[in-house]
């Protein structure tokens, strides 16, 4: 995606791409990385019933 497509992009996938870039240039394991990503998602899917 050309930084133009970015800037334009929804904030889901400038986050995904942000994510994606710090996972990579941290070398996490792929295997590390869903764990981590699992946890996250989990977290807040909790908050969000929490909120309602």
């Amino acid at each position: 995606m050309s930084d133009q497509g970015l800037e334009n992009a929804p904030a889901e996938i400038k986050l995904a791409v942000d994510l994606i870039y710090l996972l990579e240039t941290n070398e996490i394991e792929i295997d590390t990385a869903l764990k981590a990503l699992e946890i996250v998602k989990q977290d807040l899917e909790r908050r969000k019933e929490n909120t309602r």
